[in-house]
């Protein structure tokens, strides 16, 4: 029964100790484009961003892998589109927690 306890508290425990990772200087896209856009990330526009902002929004990361946001990243996101004034080369940092392929975002800057 100790073990058992014991089990169940780290399992408990261990999310708290995950440790938060940084992306720097990744290209923003939407899901709907993430696989047409990987080729050339850059040229991925805010305005194509915008109109397929519904499929939520991820990273390319240094790999060439999409990551996925959370919903508060995917707002975050969307703040960040609404606000600026580039056309494309959509780069963010992005720090957060991975979580298989997604990111449970604690900061996203453009």
């Amino acid at each position: 029964m100790k073990r058992l306890t014991f089990l169940m508290v780290l399992a408990i425990a261990l999310p708290a100790f995950a440790a938060a990772e940084t992306w720097s200087n990744v290209s923003m896209i939407d899901t709907q484009c993430s696989t047409k856009a990987k080729a050339d990330p850059d040229s991925h526009t805010r305005e194509c961003a915008l109109t397929c902002a519904k499929s939520g929004f991820g990273i390319l990361d240094k790999d060439g892998n999409y990551l996925k946001f959370d919903a508060r990243g995917n707002a975050e996101a969307m703040k960040l589109l609404q606000n600026t004034t580039k056309k494309d080369h959509l780069r963010v940092n992005v720090t957060g927690e991975k979580q298989g392929n997604i990111i449970e975002v604690q900061l996203l800057k453009m």
